[in-house]
């Protein structure tokens, strides 16, 4: 089993296939418009400019888990993502990240990458870093920011 062996929800409610990204690399982000940590969508853009050519693909799962920090509905959300931050890489559909209700691919990421409190989310803006094999390479805490991850994702881009 791995990424590829799941299926997600698009921004507009739509089922999309993860094996559809098979071959790339992927950096897997929980996400919240109105979080502090939200500058950090300006350096996942600039990553996703800078690799989407070279085989990276920044997914953004918009959650709502952390007080309330994505309460718009997910045609307003990734609306505010393009307009405020320029956001161009794909945000998929609005998802729980921890509780009974926690979307699969994300209980997967969790169980193959346990973090500081374990399986759970911490907090927005979680990196979940996954190579072109749809292997979990690592897992990155809120606080990372993005372009800390960039010499990781190079290695993983062969570049």
């Amino acid at each position: 089993m791995n990424v590829y062996d799941f299926n997600v929800k698009t921004a507009s409610g739509e089922k999309k296939s993860m094996g559809d990204f098979r071959g790339k690399v992927l950096l897997i982000v929980n996400t919240a418009t109105k979080c502090g940590l939200a500058p950090q969508f300006n350096e996942l853009q600039q990553l996703h400019e800078t690799y989407q050519h070279d085989g990276l693909v920044v997914l953004g799962f918009p959650c709502n888990q952390f007080k309330n920090q994505e309460p718009v509905n997910d045609g307003d959300m990734a609306q505010t993502c393009q307009l405020n931050f320029g956001v161009t890489f794909p945000l998929l559909g609005k998802i729980d990240v921890n509780g009974m209700d926690a979307d699969p691919l994300y209980k997967y990421l969790k169980q193959e990458a346990p973090g500081f409190l374990g399986s759970r989310i911490k907090w927005n803006f979680t990196k979940f870093l996954v190579d072109a094999k749809g292997n979990v390479v690592k897992r990155f805490s809120p606080a990372t920011k993005p372009l800390k991850i960039e010499m990781q994702i190079k290695k993983l881009l062969k570049k």
